[in-house]
């Protein structure tokens, strides 16, 4: 799995992204304001959304090509993906909620970063980077 760093549509958008073996991009947030735009405008309607559950940490969003559906083993890595980007890293087993994007919203007056969803189902995943990534490439001119 690669991973590079890439400013987005939004300028001044910085994301965290990983290439997993089947193609499929995890993007990070780095920011709360990066958390909100990957959600909310980033982030396709049927993409997949992640979360460590009751903990602060990085909004993650999987996008796979060409609409194709993710199996089991890539969501649970995306799941790793996003515990390891958030304050359980050094945890032991993880709960992380996944959804798909389309159930993300934010409600009126929430603080940047914080958003609501819908339809969530529970991954237990280790947190894990390191040993998914194959190579690092330099952030992008």
């Amino acid at each position: 799995m690669a991973k590079t760093r890439s400013q987005g549509r939004d300028q001044g958008l910085r994301l965290v992204e990983y290439v997993l073996p089947n193609r499929c991009k995890v993007l990070v947030g780095r920011t709360n304001a990066d958390n909100d735009r990957l959600s909310l405008k980033v982030a396709r309607p049927d993409d997949w959304w992640f979360h460590v559950r009751g903990m602060p940490g990085s909004h993650v969003g999987l996008q796979c090509p060409g609409g194709e559906e993710p199996d089991r083993e890539t969501l649970k890595r995306a799941a790793a993906i996003a515990a390891y980007h958030s304050k359980a890293r050094k945890g032991g087993v993880v709960a992380v909620s996944c959804t798909r994007a389309r159930y993300v919203t934010k409600p009126r007056g929430a603080e940047v970063g914080s958003v609501q969803i819908r339809k969530e189902v529970v991954l237990k995943v280790r947190p894990a980077v390191g040993e998914l990534a194959k190579e690092e490439t330099a952030e992008p001119a």
